[in-house]
C-alpha cells in the first residue's frame, strides 16, 4: 500500500512537470512566431526639410545697364586710371588733379558715402583732398562761433560743384556702377545694393538744417564740435554741410537733388 502511494505521487509530479514543459514550449513558440511574422515596425524618420531659400535682395533704386559689359571694366584694384579719366571728362582735368585723391578712388568714394550717414567720417579714406587751412572761428566773451571767413575756404570746391552737370556725372556713375557695387560688397555688405545706400545718404544730407545765425562751437580736445548737442549728434554728412555755411549748403543740396533724380529714375 505504501509503495502504491509513492508510485502515484511520482506519476502526479511527472505529469505536472510534463505539463509545465509543454506550456513553456507553447508560450515560447507563440512568442517566436508572433515576432517572426509581425515584427515591430521602427518609426519612420521624419523627412529632412531643406531650409527655405534666401530671399532675393530687395532693390529699391536699380541702376540699369549702360549697354556695356561689366567684364569690359578693369578689375576694381586696377580702376583708378579709368575713374580719374571718367571724372576728368565731367569735371575737367585741372579740378580732378586739384581735389581728387588718386589712389583707391572708387573704394574711397564708397566708404565715404557709407560714412556720411553715420556719426563720423574716416578721414584717411576720403576721396577728396582736405580743405586747406583750419576752421576759422570768432570769439566774443565766452562764446565761440564758426566765423564767416571760414565759409570762404570752400569757395574753390564750390566752383567745381557749381560747374558740374549732374546728368553727365550720373552717366559716369552708371557706367562704373559694377565697380561701385563690388566695392560696397567688399566693405561688408554682401547682397546689399550700393545705389540704394547712396540714395539713402543723399536723403539724410538733405535733412541738414540751414542755420543762418552764428553756429556756436566748443573745443574739448583737438577738434571743434558743435556746442548744441542736437547738432553734434547729427550724421557726419549733415554736420559737414552746416560747417560749410548756409549759402554753400544750399548750392550743394541743389546739386544733390538733381543727381538723386538721375539715379532713381531707372525702373
Amino acid at each position: 500500500m505504501w509503495e502504491d502511494d509513492i508510485e502515484a505521487a511520482s506519476r502526479r509530479r511527472f505529469a505536472w512537470l510534463a505539463g509545465l514543459v509543454a506550456a513553456a514550449f507553447v508560450v515560447g513558440g507563440w512568442y517566436w512566431y508572433s515576432h517572426k511574422t509581425a515584427p515591430v515596425a521602427e518609426p519612420a524618420p521624419a523627412p529632412v526639410q531643406a531650409p527655405p531659400p534666401e530671399p532675393a535682395p530687395q532693390i529699391s533704386h536699380p541702376i540699369a545697364s549702360d549697354g556695356g559689359e561689366a567684364s569690359a571694366l578693369p578689375a576694381l584694384n586696377d580702376s583708378d586710371q579709368l575713374a580719374h579719366d571718367s571724372l576728368a571728362g565731367v569735371l575737367g582735368r585741372d579740378p580732378v588733379e586739384q581735389f581728387l585723391v588718386p589712389q583707391n578712388v572708387i573704394r574711397h568714394v564708397v566708404v565715404t558715402v557709407d560714412n556720411l550717414a553715420r556719426k563720423k567720417l574716416a578721414v584717411d579714406l576720403r576721396p577728396i583732398k582736405p580743405t586747406p587751412g583750419t576752421m576759422v572761428v570768432a570769439t566774443q566773451g565766452d562764446i565761440t562761433t564758426i566765423g564767416n571767413d571760414n565759409y570762404a575756404r570752400y569757395a574753390p570746391l564750390m566752383r567745381v560743384v557749381a560747374a558740374t552737370d549732374p546728368k553727365a556725372l550720373a552717366v559716369v556713375y552708371q557706367h562704373l556702377y559694377p565697380l561701385f557695387q563690388q566695392a560696397y560688397e567688399d566693405l561688408g555688405y554682401p547682397g546689399k545694393y550700393f545705389n540704394d545706400r547712396l540714395v539713402e545718404v543723399i536723403d539724410s544730407m538733405l535733412q541738414a538744417p540751414e542755420i543762418n545765425t552764428p553756429v556756436a562751437v566748443v573745443q574739448p580736445k583737438v577738434f571743434y564740435e558743435f556746442a548744441d548737442p542736437e547738432l553734434e549728434a547729427r550724421p557726419a554728412g549733415q554736420k559737414l554741410l552746416i560747417r560749410m555755411g548756409p549759402a554753400n549748403e544750399r548750392a550743394l543740396k541743389a546739386k544733390l537733388r538733381d543727381f538723386r533724380a538721375e539715379i532713381v529714375k531707372q525702373k
